[in-house]
Order: structure tokens, then sequence, then C-alpha cells
């Protein structure tokens, strides 16, 4: 991060609204030399100015178990996190509680079995774990696009679907992250689970590279038609975020000082407010995507264009975009 802060310091903002409360829906941490994301880094951007009250911290392969059985593993990331929840909850950091919120990972091809892997999370996460993501992006082309491994059509595998099922009873959400090719998979996959809460990370994956770079408006029209189909399903919830990752297609990584929060704005404005106008604000709620969304602008830009990009909106619709939802979502205080 280094190196991104120096950019990042090429281009600073007081923050928009200072008051307004936050609950920062996704974000990571990590320690993968020489990239790292802890509690010091996370705590330089949420003192960047704005009223960031809380956090949800997101699986990514992070302090996974040396030791012990394969399929347990992945319950040590949740015991790092849930450190981190820990420290912050002492009040020494300010009044922001990081990590309020975890979501780990299984492998819910075990099926029924899985409810081992839950389980454990939930004890290791104390009240902090509120479900998980088992990455489902895929592409003929790209892959996956992620560390670890993701197959084609996982969200319809049968196996899938019956560890899928025991996440509800347990009352724990299921993060979706996919390309916007997949979106009717998540729409089979919610139509098929309505009392489970899902909630589609990165306004439903519209990238463009590969494949996708060279016609923007007809992915644009695939991209809007699947989310249109998502939203009759009171189940599915949108994070707002992740744009400012590069395979989204834009090049602000390029420039030799990062965007303004109103260049951001402007950039963003088609695929946020489609997701608001179909959704609604009570069933989405804005993502920093920290550290990867590092890529495109600094932490405090980045919330100073979400604030541009709702200032139309209602004072009852900003507090759900920016804190309500996603409180309701992972049952947090603020």
């Amino acid at each position: 991060m280094t190196e991104l802060r120096d950019w990042h310091a090429r281009h600073v903002e007081a923050p928009l609204d200072a008051d307004l409360p936050i609950v920062d829906a996704h974000h990571h941490m990590w320690d993968r030399p020489p990239q790292r994301y802890q509690l010091d880094e996370i705590l330089m951007d949420v003192r960047s100015g704005h009223n960031i009250r809380a956090t949800v911290f997101v699986e990514c392969t992070a302090m996974y178990r040396a030791e012990g059985p394969e399929h347990l593993r992945p319950v040590g990331e949740t015991e790092y996190v849930n450190g981190v929840a820990a420290a912050s909850a002492s009040g020494l950091y300010g009044p922001v509680r990081l990590c309020a919120g975890i979501t780990g990972y299984a492998d819910l091809k075990r099926g029924a079995q899985v409810r081992e892997v839950l389980e454990a999370h939930i004890r290791a996460g104390g009240d902090r774990f509120r479900g998980i993501r088992q990455q489902a992006q895929f592409d003929p082309v790209l892959g996956g696009m992620a560390k670890a491994p993701t197959q084609k059509g996982l969200l319809l595998d049968p196996r899938f679907r019956e560890g899928f099922a025991e996440l509800a009873p347990l009352g724990l959400v299921y993060e979706a992250w996919v390309f916007f090719t997949q979106l009717d998979e998540v729409a089979q996959l919610a139509a098929a689970f309505p009392e489970s809460v899902i909630v589609l990370n990165h306004l439903g994956g519209p990238i463009a590279v590969g494949p996708y770079a060279n016609d923007k408006p007809t992915n644009f029209r695939i991209w809007r038609a699947g989310m249109e189909k998502l939203a009759k399903l009171r189940n599915v919830h949108v994070k707002l975020g992740g744009l400012g990752m590069v395979s989204y297609g834009f090049d602000f990584h390029l420039g030799d000082a990062p965007p303004d929060s109103e260049t951001l704005a402007e950039a963003w404005a088609p695929h946020v407010e489609t997701c608001i106008s179909l959704f609604g604000a009570d069933r989405c709620m804005f993502e920093s995507n920290f550290p990867v969304d590092a890529q495109s602008c600094s932490y405090g830009v980045l919330w100073n264009a979400f604030k541009r990009l709702t200032r139309g909106a209602s004072s009852a619709e900003r507090s759900a975009l920016f804190s309500d939802t996603a409180a309701q979502v992972y049952r947090l205080t603020i």
C-alpha cells in the first residue's frame, strides 16, 4: 500500500457530509508480502474524516490455519479477524468498530457436512460471524480471476445447494461474487431458497476486460437485464462498490494523480443509480472493497464519490444506503 498511498497523496479532499454515519459493508485484511492491509492500515483509512461507525470483513483467504483438517483451515481467518474486531471493540482506537460483522469461507460443496465448518466459524467469530462467501465468478475465457480457483456453474451444483441450505437455519447470509454473465444463476439460487439472504457483491460483476472490453453498451444492457430479474427477488441485496477494480474497465490507475470524487461519481453513476432504482435503498449498501479499490482512489475520496452520487436522495434513503441496510443485513448495532 505504500506506493498507492504516495499516489493517493497527490489528490486529497476534505470529507463531504462528515457527520453521515457509515457502515463499510465490505473490506478485506491480509498480509501477503509485499502487500499488507491490517489493523494499522485500515485505521489510517477509516480516520480519513468520514464518520465510519462499523465495518464488515469479507473472506479473502487470509490467515488460514497451517495445520489440522483441510476443511477447517479457513476458520483461522475468522479467528484472526475476530481478534482485530476485539481490539477495535476495546475503544482504544476510537469509536469505529472494525470487523463488527465477519464473512468467512466454507466449501458448500461438502453438502450437509459443511455444518461442522459453519459451526466452527460461529464459535471462532463469537457474536460477529455473519455469513459465507464461496466465490463463484467464472468465465470461459477469463476463468475465475480469483486467488482461489472457482468452477463453472457452482451455484447450480446440487452438492453446493445442499450445503447452501445449511446457511439460513444458522442465520447466515451468502455473499455472491459472480460476473454479470452469471446473474441468472444467482436468480435461480435465490428463487430456490426464498428464505435465504443473498448479498450480491460489487454491483453484480460488470467486468469490462478481455472479451468484454470493446462493447460496453451491449454489456450494460445484459447486466441491467440480469439485475432487473434479481430485483424481483426480495431476498437479494446489492453491494454498491468494486468499481475501483481495474477489471471493471476504468483506467484511473494510469493517471499521474488519482481522480477527484466528481470524476468518480460521474463514471460510476450509471451502475450505482441503476441498482438503487431497481432494488431500492433498503436493499442496497455502499462498500469500500478496500484495499482492492485503492487501485483507483483513496478511501476518503471514494466515500466522497458515493456521497455525491446520493445528493438527490432523501435523508432516509441516504441513511439506508450508507449504514442502515448493512446494519440490518449483518445484524450490527451502530
